[in-house]
């Protein structure tokens, strides 16, 4: 399970006449298309069916008012619930949550070496990950993934990433169907947005300015994932780093 070093443009998929084009739609959020090749993508499926097994597997969230969340969870490293994070399942079986995969790590490091790294010819082009994103991204180390899956019809209402303890960027990749996402303003759930269409394989780095931005998922497109991921739906890796002490 590895991530590989694309063109920063991204790839061209087999459907493509021209490569899709890096965005950056806004500061600290870095959107590269078809980061993840098809055996890359493949083999993320596959572990997330694996993930998704109990104990500790997927389940459904039960919002404090009552509501139920349309998406299926599954949360390694750290277990998140509304609205903070344990080392059980506390809103489900109870059993202990599984652990973070090193692998995980290094796909995560990468993406952002490759959403906030210097230009290849290390000249013009984007300041790099300090300036974009803070000082501490050089020292980052994620602990936590959480994996959501997106049945037809499945949406995500707009909100903010604010249970960790440490504002390093949030890794975000695209598995299956294609989905319209939504990167907000940090202030408030209204205008200003940018919806941003995310396809397998695509890889969304928000960081820096952006990092505590609200953001969700208004719809996704039922049958534009490749047959052969044999997925039905979306899958949708978030990995993060908690700022929380180990235990």
């Amino acid at each position: 399970m590895t991530g590989h070093s694309s063109p920063q443009s991204g790839g061209v998929s087999g459907s493509e006449l021209f490569p899709r084009e890096r965005a950056d739609p806004a500061p600290g959020a870095v959107l590269l298309p078809d980061w993840l090749d098809p055996d890359e993508q493949r083999a993320l499926v596959e572990a997330c069916r694996d993930w998704a097994r109990p104990p500790a597997g997927m389940r459904t969230v039960t919002l404090p008012t009552g509501g139920v969340m349309s998406v299926r969870m599954v949360c390694l490293g750290w277990h998140w619930y509304p609205y903070g994070y344990a080392k059980t399942v506390v809103d489900g079986d109870g059993a202990p949550v599984k652990p973070f995969p090193a692998e995980l790590g290094d796909l995560a490091r990468r993406a952002l070496d490759a959403a906030y790294g210097p230009s290849p010819d290390g000249t013009a082009g984007r300041p790099g990950k300090a300036a974009i994103a803070g000082a501490g991204v050089d020292a980052y180390d994620p602990d936590i993934a959480v994996v959501n899956h997106y049945p037809h019809g499945a949406r995500m209402g707009l909100h903010r990433d604010r249970e960790e303890r440490i504002d390093a960027p949030v890794v975000s990749l695209s598995l299956g169907d294609t989905c319209v996402f939504r990167l907000g303003n940090t202030e408030t759930r209204t205008r200003p947005w940018t919806d941003l269409e995310l396809r397998s394989g695509d890889l969304l780095v928000f960081g820096g300015p952006s990092r505590f931005a609200y953001h969700g998922v208004v719809r996704t497109l039922p049958g534009t994932a490749d047959p052969a991921l044999g997925l039905v739906g979306r899958l949708n890796i978030t990995v993060r780093q908690s700022g929380l002490p180990p235990s």
